[in-house]
């Protein structure tokens, strides 16, 4: 079965993201648009303090138009490896260094539009750094409990896909110690 591209049409460059459309043969020989967002990947970091609390950041998203609880995340940057990133991020968003990243997993963001891939890591043994936030960025940490994170998971007050995805990882991780083997 091939769906083969016909045409492409560069519809926008923005500052993270580039949208395409594309004209595709479908099986039955008819054709059909796509549009795609092609966006870097990035790494998204479940950490948990000295104390078993999870650090969430709040911060404003403009496309909700709200405040947000989530887990530190952000791209992957040009020869810079996921674990890297994650490493980078956490400090840049928490003030805090990771003595320990444990991969959980690489999953796609939105796979109806994107090609965002996250790579899920949890960071433990974590000792004070520096906050060295984006000129943009309001970032306020707030440290949970697993329990207090999860119970907002489930009444719907963290509703950011890659928090929610990073916190049920979490979970799945203190149940059975396992998360994902393949490496990004």
């Amino acid at each position: 079965m091939s769906y083969e591209v016909v045409n492409r049409e560069h519809l926008c460059r923005g500052k993270v993201i580039d949208v395409y459309r594309d004209t595709i043969t479908l099986p039955n020989g008819e054709t059909c648009q796509r549009e795609t967002v092609y966006r870097g990947n990035a790494a998204a970091i479940v950490a948990v303090d000295e104390q078993g609390r999870i650090l969430l950041v709040e911060q404003y998203r403009h496309a909700l138009g709200a405040m947000t609880l989530e887990i530190p995340a952000g791209m992957i940057e040009e020869g810079e490896d996921a674990a890297s990133a994650a490493y980078r991020e956490l400090e840049e968003e928490t003030g805090f260094r990771a003595g320990e990243m444990i991969y959980f997993g690489q999953y796609y963001m939105s796979v109806g539009f994107s090609t965002e891939q996250l790579a899920f890591f949890l960071a433990k043994n974590l000792t004070k750094g520096t906050m060295h936030t984006d000129p943009d960025e309001f970032i306020t940490v707030k440290p949970m409990p697993v329990k207090d994170a999860m119970d907002l998971l489930y009444a719907g007050r963290i509703n950011d896909g890659k928090t929610m995805a990073g916190l049920l990882a979490y979970q799945a991780y203190l149940q059975n110690g396992r998360s994902v083997t393949k490496k990004p």
